[in-house]
């Protein structure tokens, strides 16, 4: 791995392969076809500096090391005004982040500055009547579950796709 880059980095939480493969099903049926080029997500951090890579590795390769897999409350489907997106609940995760954001609060843009609203989004950039026919279809069969977050993943900004750094599995 390289040891600083100029992209903006990207931190997710790995979902365990269960839920990831039922956000993704999702993703893939209410997505935009041509704007579904990423894998249903949880993101924790929007942009860090890419000139950081090695020191947020190394926080990263700490946090994941003292952590165990994180249970996370799947607890509705909320509208995001053009999508859809699932509301999660974890103490935990609420935590690390806090964490995180105290170790790295210089480089945190505004919205990373911000209270985490762990989500994971299944629809975007569609008109709102699009919109509210996926909630209300997606409302009707949805049951609250437990899904696990089970490390930190790092990831590139080059513009579009994100490339894919590294994993920081937990414990």
């Amino acid at each position: 791995m390289n040891q600083q880059t100029t992209y903006p980095l990207i931190i997710t939480l790995a979902l365990d392969k269960k839920s990831q493969l039922y956000f993704n099903q999702l993703r893939e049926k209410h997505f935009p076809k041509e704007r579904n080029y990423l894998s249903a997500h949880l993101t924790i951090f929007h942009k860090l500096p890419g000139e950081e890579l090695s020191a947020i590795s190394q926080t990263l390769t700490e946090v994941s090391q003292t952590n165990q897999v994180l249970p996370l409350e799947v607890i509705k489907v909320n509208s995001i005004g053009r999508g859809v997106a699932y509301a999660l609940e974890s103490e935990r995760l609420m935590a690390i982040h806090r964490h995180l954001s105290q170790r790295w609060y210089d480089w945190l843009t505004p919205q990373d500055r911000q209270k985490l609203w762990p989500h994971v989004t299944v629809q975007n950039k569609v008109n709102p009547a699009e919109a509210q026919r996926a909630l209300e279809q997606l409302s009707l069969s949805f049951e609250p579950f437990i899904a696990k977050g089970t490390g930190l993943q790092l990831w590139e900004y080059r513009g579009g796709p994100w490339e894919f750094v590294r994993m920081y599995p937990f414990g």
